[in-house]
């Protein structure tokens, strides 16, 4: 929707708007569902890592 709003001339200018986009995506806007519960993609990805990496230490010890 964001980008049918503005005509871009060059593909310089929609990258920048696009990585402007992903970045507030992942890191600013809160998502909703059962796996990300509110939280930013970031933060689930984050939690997800550190809980893998916690079933990985049991599970070789």
């Amino acid at each position: 929707m964001t980008f049918r709003r503005k005509i871009y001339l060059s593909i310089e200018e929609l990258q920048a708007d696009l990585d402007a986009w992903i970045l507030t995506y992942n890191n600013d806007r809160n998502h909703q569902g059962k796996i990300d519960c509110g939280r930013t993609s970031m933060q689930t990805f984050i939690n997800g890592k550190e809980a893998w990496c916690d079933k990985i230490t049991t599970l070789n010890c």
